[in-house]
């Protein structure tokens, strides 16, 4: 397909570059915008830092965030370039109106659930799935796809923390989503994928989609995620992405429960007071930014129970003593 880009002249090229308007301010030439980001891209793991979050289970995971120049050209990629290109109906994250909500709707109410998680999701995205998926020769003169595949990888990987990452995990991913999709579609099993949580459900063999996964996958570059492996019965809590599934959509009654505790203590006492009580010196020490910071965390709380189950009628009821 790259020989529709054949007779594509150098000046062709540049244009088609500026036509995406990745970077510059009014008043920027057309040479100073391809200076600028010729060299972004051939140094452009100078325009990164790490940084370090805590998840849930207390682990850390670790961020390769660009710099406020190359994410500003990252962010036009994304918008310029990569949102309107199709995914597969069965990737559930990383595009406009998608929710844990749809990604948890599939597999409401099923005989069984098999969850699957890939190791190193985003590093096991290489140069070449790239530019393959995300800037082919279908789409993009050879010398601009290989440009932007420099401006969105991380020495020859895709890095977690790029605003671009999640989109083309989506493009390099359609494949494996599309294919995995058929074949559950044609034994009756629901399928979907959420970032690299994979949530089949249905009443089958989970060994034989395990197999099948781990070997399209493996094809791919990529592998399982063992120990995170679960096969959730219906006669136990069936969790997808943190919404519970077994008969409705439904946030745990583990997080309502300390959701609505949370609540009653900053009603009887005030924020301010139960941050005291607890010790929170993250919160207290910002003073009433602290405070405004709380309730916007705990109106954020509501609303991801919201976005499971709009018609929440018992934490609607709350909110309004928050907002």
């Amino acid at each position: 397909m790259s020989d529709l880009w054949k007779y594509c002249t150098e000046e062709q090229c540049r244009q088609f570059l500026l036509s995406l308007e990745l970077v510059g301010k009014d008043g920027w030439t057309d040479d100073k915008k391809l200076a600028c980001l010729y060299a972004v891209s051939n140094h452009v793991e100078e325009h990164y830092h790490t940084a370090v979050i805590k998840k849930k289970n207390g682990k850390e995971r670790l961020l390769l965030v660009p710099d406020p120049l190359l994410k500003g050209i990252q962010r036009q990629i994304l918008h310029n370039v990569l949102e309107e290109r199709p995914i597969s109906k069965y990737a559930m994250a990383y595009h406009k109106g998608a929710s844990l909500k749809d990604n948890a709707a599939p597999h409401v109410g099923k005989e069984k659930i098999l969850k699957l998680d890939m190791e190193n999701f985003f590093q096991n995205i290489l140069f070449s799935q790239v530019l393959q998926s995300a800037f082919p020769g279908k789409y993009f003169p050879p010398s601009v796809g290989t440009l932007l595949t420099y401006l969105c990888c991380y020495y020859d990987y895709l890095p977690q923390g790029a605003p671009t990452s999640p989109a083309i995990s989506n493009l390099v991913m359609k494949p494996f989503d599309e294919s995995m999709g058929k074949w559950c579609e044609e034994r009756g099993i629901a399928y979907s994928r959420y970032c690299d949580d994979m949530t089949f459900s249905g009443d089958f063999d989970a060994d034989m989609v395990k197999r099948k996964a781990g070997a399209f996958l493996n094809h791919m570059g990529f592998c399982l995620n063992h120990k995170k492996t679960r096969i959730i019965t219906r006669n136990r809590q069936q969790n997808v992405t943190g919404v519970v599934v077994n008969c409705k959509p439904q946030v745990s009654k583990e997080y309502r429960r300390k959701l609505k505790q949370e609540i009653y203590y900053c009603k009887k006492y005030g924020i301010l007071g139960h941050l005291e009580r607890i010790g929170d010196k993250k919160y207290l020490e910002l003073g009433d930014a602290g405070i405004e910071k709380y309730r916007l965390r705990l109106i954020g709380k509501m609303n991801y129970v919201f976005q499971v189950n709009p018609e929440d009628k018992e934490f609607r009821g709350y909110l309004k003593d928050f907002v």
